[in-house]
């Protein structure tokens, strides 16, 4: 699903969740114009991606993100976890 913000008809954000159609769904590309930021905007996209998410039977909601923007994911109510990764462009 994209859950998306506009101001005066022009889009200014969005973030999207991808669902596994079981319990488990993931935040990708949470994105808020760069002159509408600090503005809540970004949070409340959160806020209303979790909530459909939750109404839609999804029990945990993921996450990943650069270090920089974990402030901004903890105040949307994450927390850090354990997590594995690859880079599949190493050989």
């Amino acid at each position: 699903m994209y859950i998306c913000a506009y101001s005066d008809g022009e889009l200014v954000g969005f973030v999207n969740v991808a669902w596994d159609g079981g319990v488990h769904a993931f935040v990708l590309d949470t994105a808020v114009r760069s002159d509408m930021r600090r503005q809540g905007i970004g949070r409340e996209l959160v806020r209303r991606a979790a909530a459909a998410a939750r109404a839609a039977g999804v029990q945990w909601l993921h996450v990943d993100y650069e270090s920089r923007l974990e402030g901004f994911y903890r105040k949307c109510g994450f927390r850090p976890t354990a997590a594995g990764l690859i880079n599949l462009r190493e050989e």
